[in-house]
């Protein structure tokens, strides 16, 4: 889900469905959204991402995490659901802007949640008003998202030159952790100081 500073004023819970795929080459990405129909909703902005958990891991056992967000100067709290992954990846989130990201998190750890994972990345968004894409620049690469309805987002694929066999429907924490074993990097979260 994305949320804008400029857009985004309560609380929202919607069904999520997109896809992830990995940039081979920027630029040429870049150049092909215009064409495409997209403008650019949120230029290039830094975000900081904690996943929470309680001891033993329960959330994470059961697909769903709790995040808190820092995308520029907009703080933002999460709850994903289980995911139902195809072709596409869906799952329900529920999502609130938060005046005091620190005293959230501050309020979580007094209730027993703690930090299971911190992962960053440098995020455009880009809109055609239907949907939208996303480019991130992450510590382990470069992906892009599709996020809109299933069927439009096969239609942006195809326009973008992007194969089904090229869609990635798993989540941050499991490609950085995939990373981790190919790359064997003793980093344990996905920041840039780290990897």
């Amino acid at each position: 889900m994305l949320l804008p500073a400029a857009v985004v004023r309560c609380s929202l819970t919607m069904q999520e469905v997109e896809i992830k795929f990995r940039i081979a080459d920027l630029p040429s990405l870049k150049r092909s959204l215009r064409p495409a129909g997209f403008r650019v909703a949120t230029r290039r902005t830094h975000e900081m991402n904690t996943l929470y958990d309680l001891p033993g891991n329960p959330l994470r056992t059961r697909g769903e995490l709790l995040r808190i967000r820092l995308y520029g100067k907009l703080w933002t709290v999460t709850h994903k659901a289980q995911a139902r992954v195809g072709r596409h990846k869906s799952r329900t989130e529920i999502e609130t802007r938060v005046a005091d990201g620190s005293a959230l998190e501050a309020i979580l750890q007094a209730a027993g949640f703690q930090p299971a994972f911190r992962y960053e990345k440098f995020r455009t968004e880009l809109t055609d008003g239907r949907g939208h894409v996303v480019i991130d620049e992450t510590p382990i690469g470069n992906f892009a998202e599709i996020e809109g309805p299933p069927r439009w987002i096969d239609s942006v694929a195809r326009r973008l030159q992007i194969r089904p066999s090229q869609y990635i429907t798993d989540s941050y924490a499991g490609l950085f952790f995939q990373w981790k074993s190919q790359s064997h990097s003793k980093a344990n979260n996905m920041l840039f100081a780290e990897v």
